[in-house]
């Protein structure tokens, strides 16, 4: 290991404030799942800033119609929490699995979407419940906190807006679950030592009092560089009736704007076009069957 440094800061804003005073040789982590079998990096940072002691960030709490998730907060304590099993079952069920139970103890969320893979399920839970990331860093001796959308965070593979070297996402959020509302997610994988995801989709639904579909977001990955919204099949979903034939209609326009690719690590395109109407057909009744329950 290159680093010379490993600091353990107890709030937020010493976090920042060191990630500052080492002008980008250090970087956050967190369980550290990602970054320390991550043999990409060549510049790897001279200090590690542990942000897993900081107590407030490892809470699940509700705050403004949000269901607040603190950057510590593991994938563990997601599945377990109350709060995200009633709001965000989609969260819920891709945090579940994740890994094993030893790196679902220690990975957290946050630490995903920082890394900016586009397999990753809980990135992709989370885009389909509306997520937000609060980005923060020290800047002239203030401490500077952000909200912005998940869809802003992603560049690329592996390739995030965040300066790890100077920020830290310090809390994740999405809206809280609202009356006829569901959501799922599904997913299918190939095992090859760790888990890779060769294909997930998660989907939010509310559904009007005639049955119609009010509201849909839909997300899956890998098919694209980053976590993809299906943003043509939310907007032909909206109106109809939650049933087989809007099912099947809608898989015809989720076909024409969804576009994998074959990777020699996890599937061929051609297998995951197979696959990908079972994934929708799965998480779609299970998120109409919460919604109406």
């Amino acid at each position: 290991m290159s680093w010379r440094g490993y600091l353990i800061p107890e709030t937020l804003e010493d976090a920042v404030r060191l990630l500052a005073d080492c002008a980008g040789h250090a970087r956050a982590v967190g369980g550290g799942t990602d970054y320390f079998v991550d043999e990409s990096d060549a510049t790897r940072p001279e200090v590690l800033v542990d942000v897993t002691r900081i107590g407030d960030l490892r809470r699940i709490w509700i705050e403004e119609d949000h269901v607040m998730i603190g950057c510590g907060a593991t994938h563990a304590q997601i599945v377990a929490s109350p709060i995200v099993q009633h709001h965000g079952t989609a969260l819920v069920e891709a945090c579940g699995q994740i890994g094993g139970p030893q790196v679902r103890n220690v990975a957290t969320l946050a630490g995903n979407i920082a890394h900016a893979l586009p397999a990753a399920d809980g990135s992709i839970a989370l885009l389909a419940l509306g997520g937000e990331a609060q980005v923060a860093w020290a800047e002239d001796g203030a401490v500077i906190r952000e909200w912005r959308t998940l869809e802003q965070l992603f560049r690329g593979p592996g390739q995030s807006a965040i300066d790890s070297t100077r920020q830290i996402i310090a809390a994740l959020r999405f809206p809280c679950r609202r009356p006829r509302e569901g959501s799922a997610f599904a997913r299918v994988m190939r095992p090859q030592g760790v888990a890779l995801p060769i294909l997930g989709l998660a989907i939010r639904l509310r559904l009007n009092d005639d049955e119609t579909i009010a509201a849909a977001r839909l997300a899956l990955g890998p098919v694209a560089p980053v976590p993809f919204r299906a943003q043509k099949t939310e907007t032909f979903l909206i109106g109809r009736p939650a049933n087989d034939q809007t099912l099947h209609e809608a898989l015809a326009v989720l076909a024409g704007e969804v576009h994998p690719r074959t990777s020699p690590h996890r599937a061929t395109a051609e297998y995951r076009r197979e696959v990908l109407p079972v994934l929708f057909e799965t998480a779609f009744w299970a998120a109409v069957k919460r919604a109406e329950a």
